[in-house]
């Protein structure tokens, strides 16, 4: 990337300039649009997977809590990146923004060193610590595909870490085509590799592991060119490049707060997944169909949160509350939509959701009463999403990290423990509604607290809304 420093003032920036209804459906569409392809190529992945054995689905489904953590790092650092970037572009800091982007890719570079180590070392204990020598295929069949998601990682980081750069910058549509790319080579494949098709061997859930890395390096290579072609505000530097141990820290500060966030999602699919294994193989593949599907109304409320951090970052450097408030109240009101959608789908035509899935008569016993019970969670969880986002574009994403706490440690884990013991298997699944009413309490204190704060004292800024 050896494009020159754009030096436009700030104000010609459409983050700055343009109207917020405008701005977020520019902004946020394309981010969900690609996110909830992301959604639709993981949910693929599994129906294939499922086509094979039940155990195959299983074995896939307990490899989750590691690639949550490899997402959590990749998707935690570009938080702090995109966050830190966007300000410094608002204050029209440009020397500032390429040094954060290049001090971010080396970050990126360390992280698969450390992911690719992981993968030699720690798959087949951590198989092992879930479901001990109970189950040799699924065993087998689960390293085999997780060891190469792992292994393989640089691509996802590659991705996310480009893709960030062109969000920082409002390039939001080609952050999209990335997406789009690595998803569709992804979908066509899954069949190819996992089944053996036109010449190819039959690779099983290897071949799915496959798919899925050869996906994100795509992915990776057009985000690399889009940032190449068409990002003239942001270039890389890496001649002469020392790490900046003020930016790393900075761009941590913000990040790890989200890193932990999410990896405490990791924690908590493999606390469940070790529940659920006492009862049946089949509830924890349940659990793992539950993850795919409701990646498909999450994931694009997060492309929205992608869409908006850079917009509310850029208004906070640019000293625009006005623009700031406008971007949140409507955001909110979009997640609220999205999650109603969800909610509406659990409750109404579970056994369609897990049919698409291969469900055996034991997994619709146990999956169709389970998705409408976690359904509800739905319909309170949008704000405690938005909220965090807002955090962590104004720097305070540690509120965000003490939410995910109480919500997935604090309360789910040990509720979810507590009624599997006394209420058995169907009780087992309130404990999502339980944890979502607790984080919701304590979602309500930070946003007062963020607005007296911080966002009261900001001037009002431009009338442009």
């Amino acid at each position: 990337m050896n494009q020159k420093t754009a030096s436009a003032p700030a104000a010609e920036n459409k983050m700055g300039t343009m109207p917020i209804g405008r701005l977020l459906f520019n902004m946020s569409l394309p981010m969900m649009v690609s996110m909830l392809v992301q959604a639709l190529y993981n949910i693929v992945d599994s129906i294939f997977v499922a086509k094979l054995s039940e155990n195959a689905l299983t074995a896939v489904s307990l490899a989750f809590p590691l690639q949550m953590l490899l997402i959590a790092v990749a998707t935690g650092t570009g938080v702090g990146m995109n966050a830190l970037l966007s300000r410094a572009l608002g204050a029209k800091q440009n020397d500032e923004a390429n040094k954060i982007a290049s001090n971010a890719a080396f970050l990126y570079i360390i992280s698969y060193i450390v992911f690719l180590i992981l993968g030699f070392t720690v798959v087949k204990p951590f198989y092992a610590s879930q479901i001990g020598n109970a189950d040799v295929e699924i065993m087998e069949m689960g390293i085999d595909y997780l060891s190469t998601v792992m292994i393989f990682s640089m691509g996802l980081l590659a991705q996310i870490c480009f893709e960030r750069l062109l969000t920082s910058t409002g390039r939001t549509i080609f952050s999209m085509t990335s997406q789009l790319c690595g998803a569709i080579t992804n979908i066509i494949l899954d069949p190819i590799l996992i089944f053996g098709l036109i010449g190819f061997p039959k690779m099983g859930v290897t071949g799915a592991a496959l798919a899925t890395v050869i996906g994100q390096c795509v992915g990776a290579l057009v985000a690399f060119i889009c940032n190449h072609k068409f990002n003239p505000d942001v270039k890389l530097q890496f001649r002469g490049f020392r790490p900046d141990g003020r930016i790393i820290r900075t761009i941590y500060a913000i990040g790890i707060p989200s890193i932990i966030m999410q990896s405490i999602g990791s924690v908590m699919t493999y606390s469940m997944n070790r529940i659920l294994i006492t009862f049946s193989s089949t509830a924890t593949a349940v659990f793992g169909v539950y993850f795919k599907l409701q990646s498909f109304f999450f994931m694009p409320v997060f492309g929205l949160n992608n869409g908006i951090t850079p917009i509310i970052a850029f208004n906070y450097g640019a000293q625009n509350r006005k623009r700031m408030v406008k971007t949140i109240k409507l955001s909110m009101a979009t997640a609220f939509c999205i999650m109603l959608f969800g909610f509406l789908c659990f409750e109404f035509v579970p056994q369609v959701l897990l049919g698409m899935f291969n469900a055996s008569a034991d997994m619709l016993t146990i999956g169709v009463p389970a998705l409408r019970i976690i359904g509800i969670h739905y319909l309170l969880a949008w704000f405690g999403i938005i909220c965090g986002t807002v955090f962590q574009a104004l720097g305070k994403a540690v509120f965000s990290m003490i939410v995910s706490i109480m919500r997935q440690l604090v309360v789910l884990i040990p509720a979810a423990y507590v009624l599997a013991k006394f209420g058995g298997l169907h009780a087992v699944w309130w404990a999502f509604l339980t944890a979502e009413i607790m984080s919701l309490i304590v979602s309500l204190i930070f946003p007062f607290r963020t607005n007296r704060t911080i966002i009261s004292k900001i001037p009002d800024g431009s009338d442009i809304l």
